[in-house]
């Protein structure tokens, strides 16, 4: 804050008058182009004629003396071939490479974003993997004759977007364009306003932030909403870059939360069918007597394994004391539906035969339904199918509900249904 409150002298009142008149100049061209399609024209001739104008009341009225900066000389001609000037053997080679991947890194990750976003807004799809090796090879060619670091940057692709552009053909004018005006026009460009190009920016950008969007995502998701705000204060005050650094930064947190802390749920039956559901999420689904349901609805990896032992051990106690205060049917079942359990590793196999233990300790019966068939192989070669018995394994909860009642009422030793031994046998 200090330093920019010690740069304050600097700012100057003609800069700021003459790139608010062309920024006023730029959005009306594009409202009129807007409400009358046929005066398209009229947008995408902005850019150009707000340089002209620029340049020329710079020229008549030498603003460039009173404040006003301009581009300046500009040298003539292009680039000189620099494949020569390769050298792989000088002692900055390692920096150099590890510059090169982190820059390659982050103009990867900002080229694809800023095609994403504009691709929202026409409604197309692009593949990310093209992406890459386009900027690559235009980074290969283009060090080969002393270019700049070739990117997709959101200000160029914005004022690209707002002059109407919708093929590549368009950056194949483009680069004439450039050429010729770095052979023969550049002396033309002396008395151009830095402001005018600013604004040229600021009016392409201004027409790709979407308000109901956000609303939108207040609404929907609040966590979308703070990524989203916060990459948009990371681009408006720092760069493209730190915006979209804290994007991926929260979005991967969200993921690491996500897997580390996995819900768990706990299921009831809707009355007069065989459906189980959250009775969080539905007040009319009822406990069943002696039997716990619990959902775990992730993957069991190692970075959650800990918290679902927890978690489980957790709802069986607060299941036993609910049971103890109200007199009914002691707790003698925990069914564990691992429908969405896509996978498991080592981590989860154990935390599966710690719980199995403690259910053990407790006098407790342990029951898995619809555990996947990757989960399967992996309980089988661990060999906790034959800990826990394949007659206490079910296709649905409904069945291994049905099932546990049957014990309850008879007391009998358990004789699996047809459908579940022959799916266990099969296994």
């Amino acid at each position: 804050m200090r330093s920019v409150f010690s740069q304050t002298h600097k700012w100057r009142w003609e800069s700021a008058v003459l790139g608010c008149c062309f920024l006023l100049y730029l959005l009306l061209a594009r409202y009129f182009s807007q409400r009358r399609p046929k005066l398209f024209w009229i947008s995408a001739m902005a850019p150009l004629t707000s340089v002209i104008l620029g340049s020329l009341l710079v020229y008549l009225t030498h603003a460039e003396k009173h404040g006003v900066e301009v581009i300046g000389q500009l040298k003539n001609g292009l680039n000189p071939p620099s494949i020569m000037d390769l050298a792989f053997g000088s002692p900055y080679l390692a920096t150099a490479i590890k510059t090169g991947i982190v820059t390659a890194v982050l103009a990867l990750a900002e080229g694809i974003a800023v095609g994403r976003s504009f691709a929202m807004f026409k409604n197309y799809h692009i593949d990310g993997n093209k992406e890459m090796i386009a900027i690559g090879m235009m980074n290969i060619v283009g060090s080969c004759s002393s270019c700049y670091l070739t990117t997709g940057p959101f200000s160029r692709s914005a004022v690209n977007f707002n002059a109407g552009c919708k093929t590549a053909v368009s950056n194949i004018v483009m680069a004439l364009t450039v050429m010729i005006t770095l052979l023969f026009l550049t002396p033309l460009f002396h008395y151009t306003p830095l402001v005018v190009l600013s604004s040229i920016i600021i009016a392409a950008m201004l027409g790709l932030i979407n308000y109901t969007e956000a609303i939108h995502l207040w609404h929907v998701e609040k966590f979308d909403f703070l990524v989203c705000m916060a990459a948009y204060i990371g681009v408006v005050f720092g760069s493209v870059v730190i915006g979209l650094v804290i994007a991926v930064a929260l979005s991967l947190l969200r993921i690491i939360l996500f897997i580390a802390r996995p819900r768990t749920l706990v299921l009831g039956n809707i009355p007069d069918s065989m459906i189980y559901r959250s009775v969080d999420q539905y007040p009319i689904a009822n406990n069943v007597p002696g039997i716990l349901i619990l959902q775990i609805d992730a993957p069991i990896y190692f970075a959650n394994s800990s918290y679902l032992r927890e978690r489980i051990s957790r709802w069986i106690d607060e299941e036993e004391d609910k049971l103890k205060a109200s007199g009914e049917t002691n707790l003698q079942y925990v069914i564990l539906d691992m429908g969405a359990v896509g996978n498991i590793d080592t981590s989860g196999i154990s935390m599966l035969a710690e719980v199995k233990k403690t259910t053990d300790r407790r006098e407790l019966k342990l029951v898995l339904a619809n555990p996947g068939g990757e989960v399967m192989k992996k309980l089988n070669k661990a060999n906790l199918i034959e800990a826990i018995g394949q007659e206490w394994m079910y296709l649905t909860v409904g069945e291994a509900v049905r099932s546990c009642n049957y014990m309850l009422h008879t007391c009998k030793p358990k004789n699996p249904t047809n459908e579940s031994e022959s799916w266990s046998n099969n296994v």
